[in-house]
Formats: C-alpha cells, sequence, structure tokens
C-alpha cells in the first residue's frame, strides 16, 4: 500500500499570560484537533514569552522539525505585541502600509459605532513586507503568511474566535493545496477493568502485528483506558478496511470490556442509550457530592433523561429523605452495600425516574479504617426490577477518588440501561 509523507506542523503559543498560567492555552488544542482531522501531523506545541530572543529561537529550532509552523497571539495593538517586528527582524523585511488592511479596520469600525479608531489600532495595517497578507475578517490584526524554503511559517491573532476563522476558512484550505496529505483515520475504543500495563499485556500481540502505517496511543482516564488507533494512507478505502479489521480483531480479544466503540464521554454514551429507551435517571450521592448530576446535566439536552438529584452527605439526609433504614446505617456503616442500595431504590422512588444511582464512599484523605480503608466505595443502580450493587477500592486521592466513582457509577448503570 502507498504511503504518503507525512506534513509536520507546530504550533508556537505567544504570551507571558500563557505562561504564568494566567490564560490557559485553548487554542492549541482546537489547532490540533483540526490540523489532524485535515491531515496533518502535530510535531510539537510550544509556548514563549513576549520575547524576541525567544520568539525567534523557536521558530528556528521548529524548522527543523516541521513543514509548517503556526504562531497564535503577540499581534495585537499593545506594546508588548512583538510578534510582526520579530517575525521582520527573522525574515530580513520591514514593515509597510497595507491599505487593504487598513480598510478592513475602518469596516470593523463602522459596525462599532461606540468605538474609535486610534494611532495604535491604526499600526495594525502595518505589516512585513515580504509576506502574504491574509485579512482578518472578524479583527483589526491581519493574518501573515511567509514560505521559506518550501516551509511555511503563518502568524494569527491569539485571539480564540479570530483564530479559529482564519484557521477554519483560510490556512488549512491554503496549507492543503500546497502541500499533498495522507489520509488520516482514527479508531476508538474505551476499555474498562484493566490498568495501562495490564491492557497493554493483554493485547501485546495484536498490537505487534499491526501494519506499519498505523499507531498506537493508550489514554487513561479516571478507570478507563482508550485505545485509539490511527492510520495514515493514500487510499481512503484500503485504510478503512484495515482500520476495521483491527478494530474486530480488538474487539473478539476484549469482548465485554470494551464499553464504548467511539470517542465519546461515558454521560455522553449513557444520555445517548437513556433517551434512545425512553428512560430518566436520577442520583443519590454521597461520596461523589453531585458530581454524576454534574456531568449528566453538562450535556445539552440533559433534561430529556436526567430528573434530579439528592446529594445525601449527612445520614440523616440519607434517613430522612432518601428513607435509608437508621438501623442499616448503625450496623452495616454508611458505606456499606445495604445502605447504597436502598439510597438508589429511594431516589428512584423520590423523583419518580425508570433508573437511579447511589454512591457511598470514603473520598479521603481521611476517615479511613483496617476494614474500610481510603477509597473504599460502595456504588448501586437500580431500575423497577433489579438492584445492582458493586464495591471498589479506588486509592488514597480525594478528587481521583470522586472521578473514579462517578466512572464507575457510570458504567455500572449502563449494564441495566
Amino acid at each position: 500500500m502507498t504511503t504518503i509523507k507525512s506534513v509536520k506542523v507546530e504550533i508556537i503559543t505567544i504570551g507571558d499570560e500563557i505562561l504564568i498560567g494566567q490564560i490557559v492555552d485553548t487554542n492549541s488544542a482546537w489547532m490540533a484537533t483540526e490540523l489532524n482531522t485535515a491531515g496533518f501531523e502535530l510535531a510539537q506545541i510550544t509556548s514563549v514569552h513576549d520575547d524576541a530572543n525567544h520568539i525567534i529561537e523557536a521558530l528556528e529550532m521548529a524548522l527543523k522539525r516541521a513543514d509548517v509552523v503556526l504562531f497564535t497571539g503577540g499581534i495585537g495593538p499593545t506594546n508588548d505585541d512583538i510578534t510582526k517586528q520579530t517575525l521582520c527582524s527573522y525574515f530580513d523585511t520591514k514593515l509597510v502600509f497595507n491599505d487593504a488592511v487598513y480598510q478592513n479596520i475602518e469596516r470593523l469600525f463602522a459596525n462599532r459605532p461606540n468605538y474609535k479608531m486610534n494611532e495604535l489600532t491604526k499600526a495594525q495595517a502595518m505589516v512585513p513586507e515580504k509576506c502574504t497578507v491574509i485579512q482578518n475578517e472578524v479583527g483589526t490584526a491581519p493574518v501573515t503568511w511567509f514560505d521559506k524554503a518550501g516551509k511555511v511559517v503563518v502568524s494569527m491573532p491569539g485571539v480564540p474566535y479570530e483564530m479559529k476563522r482564519a484557521m477554519s476558512v483560510e490556512i488549512i484550505p491554503r496549507l492543503q493545496k500546497q502541500f499533498e496529505t495522507p489520509v488520516i483515520i482514527h479508531k476508538t475504543v474505551q476499555v474498562y477493568g484493566y490498568t495501562e500495563s495490564a491492557l497493554a499485556l493483554k493485547i501485546a500481540e495484536w498490537e505487534s502485528n499491526l501494519p506499519e502505517y498505523t499507531h498506537l496511543a493508550y489514554l487513561p482516564n479516571s478507570g478507563v483506558v482508550k485505545l485509539r488507533l490511527s492510520g495514515f494512507l493514500e487510499n481512503v478505502l484500503a485504510l478503512e478496511f484495515v482500520m476495521n479489521q483491527q478494530m474486530d480483531l480488538l474487539s473478539q480479544l476484549l469482548g465485554n470490556a470494551i464499553v464504548a466503540a467511539e470517542d465519546i464521554p461515558i454521560e455522553q454514551l449513557l444520555g445517548n442509550l437513556l433517551m434512545v429507551g425512553g428512560k430518566t435517571v436520577s442520583t443519590a450521592e454521597s461520596c461523589t457530592g453531585g458530581n454524576i448530576a454534574h456531568v449528566f446535566t453538562s450535556l445539552p439536552g440533559s433534561s430529556a433523561f436526567f430528573k434530579g438529584s439528592v446529594v445525601a452527605y449527612a445520614n440523616e439526609v440519607k434517613e430522612n429523605v432518601l428513607q435509608v433504614n437508621s438501623a442499616d446505617i448503625e450496623i452495616f456503616g454508611a458505606v456499606s452495600q445495604q445502605v447504597v442500595e436502598q439510597m438508589a431504590v429511594g431516589v428512584r422512588k423520590l423523583l419518580k425516574t425508570d433508573v437511579a444511582i447511589a454512591t457511598s464512599g470514603i473520598a479521603g484523605p481521611t476517615g479511613g479504617s483496617d476494614e474500610k480503608p481510603i477509597g473504599t466505595t460502595w456504588i448501586a443502580v437500580c431500575s423497577d426490577e433489579q438492584v445492582l450493587s458493586r464495591e471498589f477500592r479506588f486509592g488514597k486521592l480525594r478528587e481521583q477518588n470522586i472521578l473514579r466513582a462517578t466512572q464507575a457509577a457510570l458504567l455500572l448503570l449502563k449494564e441495566i440501561v
């Protein structure tokens, strides 16, 4: 099968605010996803200070390993935005006034009657002479494109919506015309019940026999391990056939341990199953403190299947609201099969749902015992036909325990939906 040389891209984000943690670099994650979908391989993501030497050093290193370098940030009107001047220095050129950019800025200000153009904004029309200027239809800072020895350097605004429009409408289409890229197909399965190392041992033979034009990645997350198989080929039909073939072999190997054959959050998978079945769910949460309700309600349209939650942290709430037998709490403890099953049954009746989830555990970092160490968690799910419960031992880290209990509860619910 014919393969095409991958086109490597490096993203460089510019701004002290990223390096000090003042803002989160969401631009790179979005760009990486879009580039990968378009057939480009991401070589590296780098963040640099608003410093000319740092920017040039990063650019020189990037051009050694990538075919395309994409800058975001540092091209605004203020003194700390030095990317244009730095690129002029690197490409041995100068800033010149660009009338088309100025007219674009005037158009933008004409639609904003409460804003007046000043000298700093007007200076956005000064662009490097040796570049291709790409108009920014939604902002004042233009995109600049440089070609150097068969490689491309592009500077874009750091404002997310401006960058996204430039990438979608201009940059990616131009890159696809300039470079021949392979077809890229990703297949993802989500596996539960294995640690990353145990899973690697389980599928070692299958992995070793994968075609050379594929790559397998392990992506562990709160008790679930995502396996993402990526394939790169010229012929899309041939690649699709091979990828499906490999996924079939993996499915035969792992069986029910595969809880999802797509890369979506487990809560979305459950939401889809509930909606297809016309069912509703409620939650009674102690150790998870409402986190299961949170992940459900984070989904658009979740009101179609999620009715509500009772965060029953105190025993009196378990007793008075969810009708848990006080004697069972006294005898077995709040973290027990008897109590968590009654919590699930109680919230299902209270909120009149088809199914329900309940959690009770010792999240930590204190409160454990020899019999019930930190991380001990009981989870129950129920319908009008059955109650299913299971004990888990997650570990000593509170936040991790909450996330793992949430994931385990969702997957337990999947068994009865």
